[in-house]
């Protein structure tokens, strides 16, 4: 089999490649239908509704992520999926039936997305951490990328399959249908072999857990690095729900299966860099800056695009490179941090990475209904060029490296490591979160303090 799709040739990741693929798709279609309903059905074309409706579903993460990690280390995560999908399942199925049943109100689906952002909370850390007892480790890299492009994959369909939906039976059924899809994950769950596992060590139950993780990530200089840029793009750049509703309704007049269209074209830049990031090795800090450059590159033109159909098209750059972080970022951070730590690191990550939507949707509705709905790309594109050229000068000055700006043909930063001081053998794997991870204590915070000093030389 070819080396893009290596994992599949173990049974129970087939088994989970499969079941998320099919719930994924429904999860596209209810995020679609969502804002639709509160956009058009709910209020009078609100993008400040839109965002607050984002907001509450994924503001949970900003509270109860880290406790998340910690059942994520400390518990059986296949128990603990099984139960996130019933609750996802029941919460759609209830929104379905207020709609079709003609008594939605906005505060309804405020309400929904609040419980709906609960639940997702704690299956993001157990999801992100459970992929590692799927296949060996030396194939972690591989499945990460592969779970990228199932989740592309069904943005493909989910969208597009919503818009078309929607304009013949109405949202109401777009929820049902969803609910209806969280089973095939509930399956392939159940019907996953244990002796095939790898299973990862636990946790022991312990006080002060939470501060662990928060101390070992505060040590690494590289994870951190991956958070401040993963965290302000996703701020203000990772909002293309409400900006291409924003796009689709307001500075193109169309309609649902418009709107539902631009997710799907968005999906084909994303699937593209996911199956790329299944063929990548060693994920390295300077591709996660370099991909927040390109980022920013490509909503700035995409921002600018006159018609519909030259929007489109820019959203298959934009998917491309906002994949590629992402894969990058999630991959980079689990292959360098102890198994043992691994749910609350990513579960840290996760509020990072999702926690920074309830901040940034609200304002990014408010400059779309203000100065327009290109502007509120625009923010995006402009805070992701801060950023990603403020983390390169950083690691400049901290890691010993130079960098070199390419503004022509594919835009993009360069990170080039000068060699460590004192000639140090390992000086290639410089930007390499494999090689960090290898150079610390992984779990023991009395020692992570003492090893700075190492992050500054050998961090991604």
């Amino acid at each position: 089999m070819s080396a893009t799709f290596s994992s599949l040739t173990f049974r129970n990741y087939r088994l989970w490649f499969a079941g998320a693929l099919v719930a994924n798709v429904g999860t596209w279609m209810q995020r679609v239908a969502q804002d639709w309903l509160v956009l058009t059905q709910l209020t009078a074309d609100s993008g400040v509704a839109v965002g607050i409706t984002t907001a509450l579903q994924f503001g949970p993460t900003l509270v109860l992520s880290a406790w998340a990690g910690v059942l994520a280390d400390r518990f059986d995560r296949r128990k603990l999926l099984v139960l996130t999908q019933v609750a996802q399942g029941v919460l759609a199925a209830g929104l379905g039936a207020l709609v079709l049943s003609g008594h939605a109100q906005l505060w309804h689906v405020y309400v929904f997305a609040g419980l709906l952002g609960c639940v997702t909370a704690i299956d993001g850390p157990v999801r992100q951490t459970f992929v590692a007892e799927l296949v060996p480790a030396g194939r972690l890299s591989n499945a990460v990328g592969l779970n990228s492009a199932s989740f592309n994959a069904a943005r493909l369909i989910g969208p597009g399959a919503a818009g078309l939906l929607i304009a013949a039976v109405g949202t109401g059924w777009v929820f049902v249908i969803n609910a209806v899809t969280f089973a095939a994950t509930i399956v392939s769950l159940v019907l996953m072999r244990r002796a095939d596992l790898y299973p990862m060590p636990h946790a022991k139950r312990a006080k002060g857990q939470i501060r662990e993780g928060v101390a070992y990530v505060r040590n690494r200089s590289d994870i951190l690095v991956i958070m401040v840029v993963v965290g302000v793009v996703s701020t203000f750049g990772l909002n293309f729900q409400l900006t291409s509703a924003l796009m689709a309704r307001l500075e193109f007049g169309r309609g649902a299966q418009e709107y539902g269209i631009l997710g799907s074209v968005l999906a084909i830049g994303s699937l593209t860099g996911a199956l790329l990031a299944a063929r990548r090795e060693r994920p390295r800090v300077r591709l996660v800056i370099g991909a927040a450059f390109a980022f920013g590159v490509t909503t700035g033109v995409m921002a600018l695009m006159p018609t519909y159909t030259s929007y489109a098209i820019a959203c298959i750059p934009v998917g491309f490179a906002s994949l590629t972080m992402m894969t990058a970022a999630n991959t980079a951070i689990q292959m360098s941090t102890d198994p043992a730590m691994r749910g609350r690191v990513m579960a840290l990550y996760m509020m990072v990475f999702l926690g920074a939507t309830p901040i940034g949707s609200p304002i990014v509705g408010w400059i779309g209904e203000t100065f327009g709905a290109r502007w509120s790309i625009g923010v995006g594109s402009i805070s992701a060029l801060l950023v990603s050229v403020g983390a390169a000068w950083w690691a400049r000055s901290h890691w010993n490296v130079r960098l070199r700006y390419h503004v022509t043909g594919r835009p993009h930063v360069e990170v080039v490591h000068l060699g460590l001081p004192g000639g140090d053998a390992d000086a290639e794997d410089a930007l390499s979160a494999n090689a960090a991870g290898e150079r610390r204590a992984a779990s023991a915070p009395a020692r992570v303090g003492a090893q700075e000093a190492a992050d500054r030389q050998h961090a991604a």
